[in-house]
């Protein structure tokens, strides 16, 4: 078993035990989140930091500014 650190640039995502380490590029999915695995670091024996880089969230579904306004009749 792995101890695995996952971080996304310098911010702390998440550690798991896991039995394999997940290799560079390899599509990974945490918190309900798609990424692909940047860089891994071997700090310890059986410690490991993953750099993961997640998919940008684009908000769809904003309504305009002038829609959200009561109409007049």
């Amino acid at each position: 078993m792995f101890a695995v650190h996952f971080y996304e640039n310098k911010t702390y995502v998440l550690n798991q035990a896991l039995r394999t380490v997940p290799a560079i590029n390899e599509e990974i999915r945490i918190k309900g989140r798609k990424g692909k695995v940047v860089s891994v670091e071997e700090m310890e024996e059986n410690q490991y930091f993953v750099f993961v880089e997640f998919e940008k969230i684009i908000a769809k579904g904003k309504a305009d500014a002038q829609d959200t306004k009561k109409r007049k009749r």
